[in-house]
């Protein structure tokens, strides 16, 4: 098996976002010998067809990896269940994976810090994830550091944490239903609200499913002290990640590589302090407002049972 973990990109119908996260890619220097999987997600309706045509037009022209695949869906499977199912398939074969979603932009050593890791933590059951992506904060962060928090903006995974996916949502809501703060971080993230709306229909997250599935197992996820990732979708153009008002920035490329030195395996409590505050700044006056209404409503619920039911 080759020591550097495959990495499964989802593109959709954004040719210059997925060309700039492959780009992003191959100024890793472990991307020439790792395996890249590509799944594009077939087009929901008529005006997205171009775009979805266009994309797959690139992503044939992608080279310099160790080897590309590539899976194209006849039909829309959202992104949901085209990542569940992509991650499911590579993660059986391989034991492993990396993942990005095509309107990221990555660390030219996001790939060393993944595969480092990935490597580290493959036999300790308390690790479940390693994330890339860290908000802007005022403080300075430990080179590395565990939170219960996982994020999904460029990560891995081994098939051992992978398999604690819950998909049973009132389960995941019953077991969460007096310990939604600290699962939303504070209140900074607003993660049991949207648990809340898998459950009625109203978005189809595997994200909330995941970490929720994770933090109720107890485990933890691997964070950079840095962020090795920006998100360029905050720009509109996304399906599930409408335009912000704030933006992610990238470690510059003469940063050194992160190292993945021996720490202790528990939640950092400062630095998980520093990274809800700096969500928390990112929250537009209004909206922080409206999230303290929509917090109390869902206390209410919890408290009479209807959350779960």
């Amino acid at each position: 098996m080759s020591k550097f973990a495959p990495i499964a990109l989802f593109t959709y119908n954004r040719a210059d976002h997925t060309r700039r996260a492959v780009e992003s890619l191959l100024q890793n220097a472990e991307a020439k010998d790792s395996d890249l999987f590509i799944f594009s997600d077939g087009a929901k309706n008529e005006k997205a067809i171009k775009g979805v045509e266009d994309n797959r037009k690139y992503i044939h022209t992608v080279t310099g990896f160790k080897s590309v695949t590539i899976v194209e869906r006849e039909k829309n499977w959202g992104l949901a269940n085209s990542l569940i199912a992509g991650i499911t398939d590579v993660i059986n074969k391989y034991g492993r994976v990396i993942v990005v979603e095509d309107d990221l932009i990555l660390s030219p050593y996001f790939l060393k810090f993944m595969n480092d890791g990935l490597e580290k933590y493959k036999d300790d059951d308390r690790v479940s994830s390693i994330s890339g992506f860290i908000p802007n904060v005022e403080e300075k962060l430990p080179e590395t550091f565990f939170l219960r928090f996982f994020h999904c903006w460029g990560w891995a995974t081994w098939d051992r944490a992978w398999h604690l996916l819950n998909n049973d949502v009132k389960y995941l809501l019953r077991k969460l239903r007096f310990k939604s703060n600290y699962f939303s971080l504070d209140g900074s993230m607003g993660s049991y609200g949207i648990l809340y709306c898998q459950k009625v229909g109203l978005v189809d997250s595997w994200y909330i499913r995941l970490y929720a599935s994770f933090y109720l197992n107890g485990k933890l996820t691997l964070y950079p002290g840095k962020p090795m990732v920006e998100n360029a979708g905050l720009d509109g153009t996304g399906t599930h990640c409408g335009k912000q008002e704030y933006s992610t920035n990238l470690v510059h490329p003469d940063i050194l590589p992160i190292e993945c030195k021996d720490i202790a395996i528990l939640e950092d409590k400062k630095a998980r302090d520093c990274i809800a505050r700096a969500f928390k700044r990112n929250i537009p006056h209004v909206n922080y407002i409206k999230s303290q209404y929509y917090s109390l409503k869902s206390f209410l619920r919890r408290l009479l049972y209807i959350d779960c039911l």
